[in-house]
């Protein structure tokens, strides 16, 4: 594939671009086996990195587990500062980010700037709560005695993340652990490695003292290095954002040393449209959720029941919308959309799209493949009338294929969101308050959108129930996570005067 046709970015500040883990603040580059990095949307090798070694990994713990020594007791103000500092350097480098996240990750630079924005508004959130670790002052059932309680940092905690956010999931949890006085060690998706560096040298410059963040990175090695994560008895907390298959292997090898955990694991969001629904607002807002990063999230609709009533009228006005995306390379500011992660990710899509049609759905919109532009390219495809046997209403697709199926009543389509392993978010759209509130309560996920398909925000608590995982990530519940509470017991005391 010609390097003119898919070409590298131009950073104003080329320092970003690191090629070595960063373990207490120095950059080590290779000592033997490497692994690739390749844009998405040619296939080119674009970096090469350097497989952590178990020693290596061994020595990135140990390191951040004597840096909390210290770490744990510098001022929250200290840290609140160091945050902040980190939230403004990720804005005067906004594009360049941007463009590094593009780049190794292929979605659009318009998907990577807003991801960019997202990620930095943890360091500001986390900057502004790092001083408001309260505890509680308890008169216990015995007069002469008081009780206290202080929440403290759990320990070293190790980061577990995946490749479609590559910043905001790595912010999401380091900032809720830095905040703390939590020491990190970060283990990028090998995919998207350089958006994680990139962090780590700019957490230099945001003043953190050497030792408190630590990358280190493998590709082959993968398990071996997040079993050593969960095995160490110096690693106190592990969280991960990414299969639920995966998630429940971390915690089985976790379970040896009963470490904290946090789990955001799959999802299958239902996305139900009512009759009395302003169907514009619900076609716009359902194509921002279905497909933000070609619907490579967690938390995009991949199932879309819309009453039988309306159902037609509303796959013809997706088609139309999704008919005026512009796929193409990510780095091109013109494009809308980008491409697909990998070969995976596309036998995924045309699986559950050819399985839908051949039980029964409706093709409005057929997208499929684009060769002429990479093997990965795929544009969206719209179904409707999609039967619920069909495989896409089980399994979470995690591409730009939208099916719509069909419901009369409320009790119905509230049993069909709910017939899922999964439950991460959800999204309802009514005029009515009272549908919104009554099936708000009645959805098992852990996130209820109502009339917008776009609700992340570093305020809100994000996280799942049932196998989507536990914990909370952002708002003032996010920072519990990296906490434990301490009770303090004073006996004896005088008499009250």
């Amino acid at each position: 594939m010609s390097t003119n046709k898919f070409p590298a970015p131009v950073l104003n500040d080329s320092a970003l671009i690191k090629t070595g883990a960063y373990v207490g603040g120095e950059w080590l580059e290779a000592t033997g086996e490497t692994f690739e990095v390749h844009n998405p949307a040619s296939g080119e090798v674009i970096a090469t990195l350097p497989e952590q070694t178990d020693e290596e990994i061994d020595n990135a713990i140990d390191v951040a587990y004597e840096t909390f020594k210290t770490y744990k007791n510098t001022s929250p103000r200290d840290r609140s500062k160091w945050l902040r500092n980190m939230y403004n350097l990720m804005i005067e480098n906004l594009d360049d980010l941007a463009k590094i996240i593009a780049w190794e990750n292929g979605k659009a630079m318009s998907d990577a700037i807003g991801e960019i924005k997202y990620a930095a508004s943890y360091f500001e959130w986390y900057a502004e709560e790092a001083p408001r670790l309260y505890g509680a002052t308890i008169q216990p059932s015995n007069p002469t005695n008081r009780v206290i309680t202080l929440r403290q940092p759990v320990g070293v905690c190790g980061i577990i993340c995946p490749w479609n956010f590559p910043s905001a999931m790595i912010t999401r949890k380091a900032a809720a652990a830095l905040a703390t006085g939590c020491t990190v060690v970060i283990k990028p998706d090998s995919a998207t490695p350089l958006s994680a560096l990139a962090l780590g040298h700019l957490s230099e410059k945001a003043g953190f003292p050497k030792g408190t963040w630590n990358i280190i990175m493998s590709h082959k090695n993968t398990p071996k290095l997040g079993l050593r994560l969960c095995e160490s008895p110096k690693v106190k907390k592990i969280t991960f954002t990414g299969s639920t298959y995966v998630g429940k292997i971390l915690m089985q090898q976790s379970s040896s040393t009963l470490k904290k955990l946090s789990m955001e694991l799959g999802g299958n969001a239902p996305l139900i449209v009512f009759d009395d629904a302003d169907l514009d607002q619900a076609v716009e807002q359902a194509i921002a959720s279905k497909f933000r990063g070609l619907g490579q999230t967690c938390v995009c609709c991949n199932r879309l029941y819309v009453h039988s009533s309306i159902i037609d009228e509303f796959a013809s006005r997706m088609a139309k919308e999704v008919e005026q995306f512009s796929i193409g390379y990510g780095l091109d500011p013109k494009n809308t959309h980008g491409c697909l992660i990998n070969a995976k990710a596309v036998a995924k899509v045309e699986l559950h799209k050819k399985d839908a049609i051949e039980k029964g759905a409706k093709v409005v919109v057929a997208g499929g493949l684009l060769p002429e532009l990479g093997p990965n390219f795929y544009a969206p495809v719209v179904l409707s009338h999609v039967p619920n046997n069909a495989l896409v209403a089980k399994e979470e697709t995690f591409g730009p294929l939208c099916p719509i199926f069909s419901f009369d009543t409320l009790e119905e389509v509230v049993a069909l969101a709910n017939d899922s392993e999964f439950g991460l978010a959800s999204y309802v759209f009514s005029k009515n308050i009272d549908t919104i509130y009554t099936v708000a309560e009645a959805l098992e996920t852990g996130i209820v959108s109502a009339n917008t398909g776009l609700f992340s925000d570093c305020s809100i608590p994000f996280g799942g129930v049932k196998e989507s995982g536990f914990g909370r990530e952002g708002s003032l519940y996010g920072i519990e996570d990296y906490t434990v509470i301490k009770t303090i017991n004073i006996g004896s005391l005088p008499p009250r005067i």
